[in-house]
């Protein structure tokens, strides 16, 4: 069997906030558990947003807080190269169309479909699905945009023909209780309709990147946020297209604010900086959270 391989894979963004602190404590404690190894990630494929600056101060809190973990550790935004490959596999095999209607094409064109008293499908996270192109943009427009080098596009999965080349119902195992064996969980990609892989001016998407960076750490157990459950529907199968192992996963519980929402890193007033400027102790947040 294999050593259990974790990993914290944040966004820089912003500053790490409580949901944050939670999430990293407590991958380190169940590595430590399980005789395993600890790995940080960084998830910069926004580099513009995603600053040096932000990434030395997560670093700082981190070893505020009391987490390490090994070097060197994999920033995304260094292996683009391997996420063109990935997608370049799934081209290969038709499963990727380039998609040309804006975000407001796609908003007008729904907004009119819902005006009849009709409801056009959402996925799990409220979006509505991608509609069918020719919905919205006419022969003429689609080869007038496909001809011009400058246009901008995404790259989206076919979720039809992706789910006729499986042609089976995919699962993944769920560590629903930490201390209990892992149950089989369903997924139901089919619900995401035709997800975004990359685009014009970004050659990744966090769905591509993950599951992709997940199977070259050798990551076996990704424990993360319950806002990321539906998710997994989507990185089974992309594993299951790319030829990727499954890890075993456990979505834990999200630290929301005192109004029940999920915790966001614009809000500075539960970010661990903000909380450290204010007096409050690395053993205190460590307590707060369940780690004492």
């Amino acid at each position: 069997m294999s050593q259990p391989v974790l990993r914290f894979a944040p966004s820089p963004n912003g500053h790490l906030h409580l949901g944050h602190a939670y999430s990293a404590l407590l991958n380190a404690k169940l590595a430590q558990q399980l005789g395993g190894r600890f790995l940080v990630r960084i998830e910069d494929i926004d580099k513009a947003r995603c600053t040096q600056t932000l990434i030395d101060e997560m670093f700082e809190d981190l070893t505020w807080l009391g987490v390490t973990c090994e070097e060197p550790v994999r920033r995304q935004s260094e292996h683009f190269e391997a996420y063109a490959e990935a997608l370049a596999q799934l081209e290969a095999t038709g499963l990727v169309y380039r998609a040309y209607a804006s975000r407001a094409q796609v908003k007008a064109f729904i907004s009119t479909y819902e005006e009849t008293g009709r409801s056009w499908p959402r996925d799990p996270d409220g979006a509505p699905l991608y509609p069918p192109e020719e919905a919205i943009l006419s022969p003429e427009t689609l080869a007038s945009l496909a001809a011009d080098p400058n246009a901008p596009f995404a790259l989206r999965l076919d979720m039809a023909k992706a789910l006729k080349l499986i042609g089976a119902e995919l699962f993944w195992q769920e560590l629903v209780d930490l201390n209990a064996p892992a149950v089989s969980q369903k997924a139901h990609p089919e619900l995401w309709g035709d997800v975004v892989l990359a685009r014009k001016d970004t050659p990744t998407s966090y769905h591509l990147s993950v599951v992709l960076d997940d199977a070259l750490q050798g990551i076996t157990h990704v424990v993360r946020g319950q806002d990321l459950y539906h998710a997994t529907s989507v990185h089974r199968l992309l594993q299951e297209l790319l030829g990727l192992p499954a890890p075993t996963y456990h979505h834990h519980k999200l630290i929301l604010d005192d109004d029940g929402r999920k915790l966001a890193k614009s809000n500075k007033s539960t970010s661990l900086r903000s909380l450290r400027e204010q007096g409050t102790s690395a053993p205190e947040i460590r307590q707060m959270l369940g780690f004492a």
